[in-house]
């Protein structure tokens, strides 16, 4: 079985930063994620 490299409270919390407004792009930066991820 394939390992998750992140958990379902780190998603949650890179999706709810962006819905507050915050850049993709710095996002992905911040939480160490490739942009096309």
């Amino acid at each position: 079985m394939k390992r998750k490299l992140f958990t379902e409270e780190q998603i949650i919390t890179v999706l709810r930063e962006h819905d507050a407004g915050a850049e993709a792009g710095d996002l992905a930066h911040q939480h160490g994620v490739s942009e096309n991820s």
